[in-house]
């Protein structure tokens, strides 16, 4: 088996291009695994900066069928995508063994995030393994990989001072908007989605003040997300959400419904009728708070918060009058720096965490031949234990004895002794060889296939 990984994110792609490529991401894995036999199993993460798939092939060591799995992967996310195959594949960095656990590790463990330390995508990482194994899609070693990821990233955690910043997308989005805003208990918000980061903003909120908290779902959960979060829910229908954005003065907006909807919009098509929250609806909006503001010189303005990777909110709604939009490109350009010291105690977590698991998965081999040497050092005791006996035997025969019981077991032990003393080092050099050969051989299989993604060429 080879573990491989095709990751796309904030740090490779601009995040227009992202959105792009990660469109039809729910149906990857159960199709790659479906369509691709070599591919034993596939667990796909895709949140607002990043898109990665991470698959369990069974390849023999000529690389063709790794080769051929990787670029059929790439075929099938242009596929669900809308993109090209050469885009796609030019847009995944690929990575085989120990570079993958240290990848998804660093990820798991907020490393590799927009805001480094954020502790959501500890969640987001869980939840993609639950997701694989609800469409059937994992495997033994892709288990043991993310539960090996969620571990780390609790380690990471519970050892560095980045478990306590409380950093988060959410947090410092909300830090930004209020900065402008009224104060938060003053403030009336209104939360665009059920899902986890919807969850998380109405904590996040109220960790600030903030009281007055409705939620809309255009797809008709919001009154189940509000009845479990004591929250206010907006009716499904544009008039309702029309109203509440009329009294809020901040809207985050985390549902990502634009990219459940399958491939891409087609060219020309009218892509605000896309939004969950288009042009029109804010500025109906805004012209009922200034009714509503009367004489006063001008109504509070509304900050809205766009924290969905295939975006909720139509970006020209920022030229609407009063409104302020911010978005993941914001976000970005806003994060905080971490000390430098904290992050590399987090990565030397990551690091052996990631060797370890490595040395756990490729033991087989170093098994192996932590083995036969045992065998080796047995057939040396037996022959040396036989010597040293005939010899005792012949020095004992002119006095018409024999060796005894005792002497052959001394015999035996002194000659174990003397071979096992030497061992111990011969053991950690056979077990790093082996564990070095095993991962040169995977690391040629995967080099084949990551060159094959760079060119062109029809697939099966």
């Amino acid at each position: 088996m080879v573990l491989i990984s095709l990751t796309a994110s904030h740090r490779e792609l601009d995040l227009d291009a992202l959105e792009r490529l990660s469109t039809g991401s729910e149906s990857v894995g159960r199709t790659v695994v479906g369509s691709c036999r070599p591919v034993q199993g596939a667990v796909v993460i895709s949140t607002c900066n990043r898109f990665e798939l991470y698959l369990d092939v069974d390849a023999p060591l000529d690389g063709d069928v790794v080769r051929h799995a990787t670029r059929h992967v790439a075929a099938l996310v242009a596929e669900a995508s809308g993109v090209s195959t050469e885009t796609a594949a030019a847009s995944f960095a690929v990575r085989t063994g120990s570079d993958v656990a240290a990848h998804l590790f660093a990820v798991a463990s907020g490393l590799d995030s927009m805001v480094v330390g954020e502790r959501e995508i500890a969640g987001q990482v869980k939840r993609s393994l639950v997701v694989a194994r609800d469409q059937d899609t994992t495997s033994k070693t892709l288990e043991l990989l993310f539960q090996t990821a969620s571990r780390t990233s609790k380690q990471v955690g519970h050892h560095t001072a980045l478990g306590g910043t409380g950093r988060s997308l959410v947090a410092l989005g909300l830090d930004l908007a209020g900065a402008v805003l009224r104060p938060y208990p003053a403030a009336r918000a209104v939360i665009v989605g059920t899902g986890a980061y919807a969850g998380a903003s109405v904590a996040a909120l109220r960790a600030r003040g903030c009281a007055d908290v409705r939620v809309y779902s255009r797809s008709g959960r919001a009154a189940e997300f509000a009845a479990s979060h004591d929250v206010v829910a907006v009716g499904a229908d544009t008039e309702s959400l029309v109203s509440a954005l009329a009294e809020a003065d901040l809207v985050v907006s985390c549902s990502g419904a634009r990219g459940r909807g399958g491939a891409a919009p087609a060219p020309g098509a009218e892509a605000s009728l896309e939004y969950v929250l288009d042009v029109a609806a804010v500025a109906r909006a805004r012209e009922r708070a200034a009714d509503r503001a009367g004489d006063e010189p001008e109504s509070d303005a509304l900050v809205i918060l766009d924290l969905a990777l295939h975006r909720d909110v139509d970006p020209q709604v920022a030229d609407v009058e009063g409104v302020l939009l911010y978005d993941l490109s914001t976000l970005k350009a806003n994060a905080p720096a971490t000390e430098h010291a904290v992050v590399e105690h987090a990565r030397r977590i990551v690091a052996d965490a990631a060797t370890r698991f490595e040395e756990t998965r490729l033991g087989r081999a170093a098994d192996a031949a932590v083995v036969a040497l045992f065998d080796d050092a047995e057939r040396t005791v037996a022959a040396e234990a036989a010597d040293a006996t005939a010899r005792l035997a012949a020095e004992l025969a002119p006095l018409g004895a024999e060796p005894s019981e005792d002497d052959l077991e001394k015999i035996a032990r002194d000659a174990r002794r003397r071979a096992h003393s030497a061992l111990h080092h011969r053991i950690v050099e056979v077990r790093a060889a082996a564990l070095a050969e095993a991962r040169a051989a995977e690391a040629a299989v995967v080099a084949g296939a990551e060159r094959s993604l760079r060119v062109t060429e029809p697939v099966d």
